[in-house]
């Protein structure tokens, strides 16, 4: 797992308020833009940086001098990080990593039993505002990056207005927004998604189940199953490609097979169907009991999900599952799809032959909780 941010006990710093940076190792950048760049320090210290970051020294006479911890010597040129001048460091976009994804807001309408970022009240609008200034700065060649919350519609038009500046600086990445898809039951809204006009953007929105009942139970929210098929049909019709995201958990299985068959017909124009497993984190450590279910013992009902989404040609993906606890009959639609910087494996997958193709598990399963049947593949 790959630290992403944290406390620097020892820096100094000679402004006020946060920076975004490019991380480099060149000490022959022209002065003139040498501000925009934090230096990884070796020997030399030219001046003019906006920053200077050293694994080995805890003191340097310069200013905005930060001494970072190992668990950051993962960072490459051209990497952008923020630093403030109450020492705290974040990593915001990584050139080797397709798994950039941008937290817009922890603000959220939804509750949702198993949130992995509990919500909160608190005006983090500051958030919006860097990351229109990031995009400024990610290069236009990123094939792939994420927008997630909270709920990132929630900041209304100002969300189009990002989505348009996705398009002006990104226009060839591809964008994956993480979305409740609420907000989208107002067709003037979804009609202005489509006048931003980005060319490969994706909404993943949550269904957890066909069932009304069950899904505003699950997501903690009264009236959400209604606003949230209705948004998906608003951005259909505009044009929109959409992803439906099924976590799987012992509040979801029993309905699983009733819910895909609704998808296929009902919402068999949507792009893509993604069954997921459960992240053992935020409120899901608090529900673990209401929760979880071995994978290894719902293998044959997501046998019979996959194979319902396929027969109707939806493209259908399996996240978040390890080899050994699905049936081979999903191999075609597995993936693995753990972001690289929290993906690890445990100690039954030493020897497996299998493991350079298994999804593995996130930090936090392996931590508090997985299957009881794993098992090395020889």
């Amino acid at each position: 797992m790959l630290k992403l941010h944290g406390k620097i006990e020892h820096f100094q710093s000679d402004f006020k308020g946060h920076r975004l940076l490019y991380i480099t190792n060149n000490i022959n950048i022209p002065e003139v833009i040498r501000s925009k760049y934090a230096l990884l320090v070796e020997t030399e210290i030219p001046e003019g940086y906006g920053a200077y970051f050293s694994f080995n020294k805890k003191n340097l006479n310069v200013n905005n001098f930060y001494h970072l911890k190992s668990a950051f010597n993962y960072l490459l040129e051209g990497d952008i990080v923020r630093v403030d001048d109450r020492g705290n460091f974040a990593t915001l976009f990584r050139v080797n990593s397709t798994n950039n994804t941008i937290l817009l807001t922890t603000r959220c309408n939804h509750y949702c039993l198993m949130c992995s970022q509990p919500p909160t009240t608190e005006d983090d609008s500051w958030i919006f505002s860097e990351t229109m200034n990031l995009l400024e700065m990610i290069p236009d060649t990123t094939k792939v990056m994420g927008y997630s919350g909270g709920e990132p519609t929630l900041y209304g038009d100002d969300f189009v207005r990002l989505i348009k500046k996705t398009k002006d600086y990104l226009p060839n990445t591809v964008i994956d927004v993480l979305t409740n898809g609420r907000a989208f039951s107002d067709y003037s809204f979804s009609k202005k998604i489509e006048k931003a006009n980005h060319p490969n953007c994706t909404f993943g929105i949550p269904l957890y189940s066909y069932d009304p009942v069950n899904h505003d139970y699950i997501v903690q929210a009264r009236g959400a199953f209604d606003e949230t098929i209705k948004g998906i049909v608003n951005l259909k019709k505009c044009n929109q490609r959409v992803e439906i995201r099924i976590v799987i958990h012992k509040q979801t299985i029993n309905d699983l097979i009733e819910t895909c068959s609704y998808i296929a017909r009902n919402l068999l124009f949507v792009d893509h169907v993604a069954l997921m497993g459960l992240e053992i984190t935020g409120f899901t450590r608090a529900n673990l009991d209401k929760l979880w279910i071995d994978p290894y013992e719902y293998k044959d009902i997501l046998s019979k999900a996959v194979n319902i989404l396929n027969s109707y040609n939806i493209e259908t993906s399996v996240y978040n599952h390890q080899i050994c606890t699905v049936n081979n009959d999903v191999m075609e639609n597995y993936h693995q799809s753990i972001s690289d910087w929290k993906n690890e494996y445990v100690k039954e997958c030493e020897g497996c032959t299998k493991i350079n193709h298994c999804g593995g598990f996130f930090s936090s399963s392996k931590k508090y909780k997985y299957s009881k049947y794993i098992n090395a593949i020889t």
